[in-house]
C-alpha cells in the first residue's frame, strides 16, 4: 500500500502500476474511516476492476475477499433486493399519489363550478 486517502487507498501493484481502491470497495461493512481497515504499509489482496489509464487500475478489496468479482447480472444480493423492493414501494407511493391528485384536482373545480 502507497496511501491512505479519506475517500480510499492508492495501492502499489509494481513499481510502475498502481490502483484506487475507492471506500466503497474496502469492506462489505459501511466503511466511514478509511484508517480504520487499512494503513500505510499493509499488504492487502485486491482484485483488478478496471484499467483507467495505462499502469492505473480501479481496485477492490472486499470483492477479493468474496472470491473475486460477481456478474451484477447473476447476483442476488441483499442490496439488489432492497433495490427492487424500494423502487416497487416507490412506484406504487408515485401512482397512489397521482391519483390523490388528480382527485384534489377534480374536487377543487368541481367547487369552483368548473
Amino acid at each position: 500500500m502507497i496511501k491512505v486517502l479519506p475517500y480510499g487507498a492508492i495501492v502499489s501493484l509494481s513499481e510502475e502500476e498502481t490502483g484506487l481502491v475507492h471506500i466503497s470497495e474496502i469492506s462489505h461493512d459501511f466503511v466511514t474511516d478509511v484508517a480504520e481497515y487499512l494503513h500505510e504499509g499493509d499488504v492487502v489482496e485486491v482484485v483488478v476492476m478496471e484499467q483507467k489509464e495505462p499502469g492505473q487500475f480501479e481496485l477492490s478489496i472486499k470483492r477479493a475477499q468474496a472470491g473475486g468479482t460477481r456478474d451484477p447480472k447473476t447476483s442476488t444480493s441483499a442490496s439488489t433486493h432492497v433495490s427492487r423492493d424500494f423502487e416497487q414501494r416507490l412506484t406504487e407511493f408515485m401512482k397512489k399519489s397521482n391519483r390523490r391528485q388528480s382527485e384534489l384536482r377534480r374536487s377543487r373545480e368541481a367547487r369552483r363550478g368548473r
